[in-house]
């Protein structure tokens, strides 16, 4: 080999080591639904981002995103490493973008469909194809479960938009719309109180939002983030995140088994119908 092979080689292995180390060295970016201002959501995730960089050893940036158009976006671009979302985002990223569940938060997630005690020409949820029900704007997936009952888009129910679950359950109480989409737990405790309502679907039990991470975290990180998340002193390091989702309760280990097949929820949400792009690879 003479002199100016060895030279491109000896090049060649230093380009090869400068971008190994870039990647090595390239952080981790961190993030979670646009739920609030970037202020207060900065108050929950920051500090989960300067934990887990302590426990890894990784820089780890956290980027908040104040739409979700752009939050989808950057996520169907794979721009994401640690994210903490729903189970229907979790389970479409283990498909599209081989993600890996590390923990979640504990217990199941059900919703229900509620018309007023009175009503009694809607009998299922199938009745409710072409009337109004009060749901939180897809991607929500509560909305999402329920139009995910029908099969034909055109038939299916028109979701007027609320802010939440009590307003939701004061809409149809009030008759702005017939029904309310809404978590099971938060029915019963309104209906506890106001007793106008009545359940004519509920769905069953799916896991809940999660923590999982891109093929880019390695193994040993991800083995860190489990400890370190799901340590006893965890609640008290990370108290805003605790307060806001988990309060007294433990993180869970998870895995892929308990997402399988949730992704498909997100069918009516453009960009994420993965049947459609199954469909169009044939």
């Amino acid at each position: 080999m003479n002199t100016k092979h060895l030279l491109q080689l000896g090049a060649s292995m230093l380009l090869a080591i400068w971008a190994a180390n870039a990647a090595a060295n390239k952080p981790y970016i961190l993030t979670a639904p646009p739920r609030d201002s970037g202020g207060a959501e900065a108050d929950v995730y920051e500090p989960i981002a300067q934990y887990l960089s302590a426990a890894t050893g990784k820089k780890i940036d956290y980027r908040h995103y104040d739409n979700w158009l752009t939050y989808q976006d950057r996520m169907r671009r794979d721009e994401f490493d640690i994210v903490f979302d729903g189970p229907h985002f979790v389970g479409w990223r283990i498909v599209k973008l081989d993600h890996e569940p590390l923990v979640r938060l504990p217990g199941k997630l059900a919703f229900v469909v509620a018309v007023k005690k009175d009503n009694d020409k809607i009998a299922s949820v199938k009745d409710l194809a072409g009337r109004t029900v009060c749901g939180l704007a897809p991607p929500n997936l509560a909305t999402l479960t329920v139009l995910n009952q029908f099969d034909n888009p055109a038939r299916q129910p028109i979701v007027v938009e609320v802010k939440s679950f009590k307003e939701s359950y004061a809409a149809m109480a009030n008759g702005k719309c017939v029904a309310s989409i809404l978590r099971d737990n938060a029915f019963k405790r309104f209906n506890e109180e106001k007793k106008l309502g009545k359940v004519i679907f509920k769905s069953e039990g799916i896991a809940n939002q999660g923590f999982s991470v891109s093929k880019r975290v390695a193994d040993a990180d991800r083995i860190k983030i489990v400890q370190a998340l799901t340590a006893p002193d965890a609640p008290k390091r990370l108290k805003a995140f605790f307060e806001r989702y988990n309060k007294d309760k433990d993180l869970a280990k998870t895995s892929r088994d308990e997402y399988q097949d949730l992704g498909k929820l997100l069918r009516d949400v453009w960009g994420f119908d993965l049947a459609a792009e199954s469909a169009t690879k044939r």
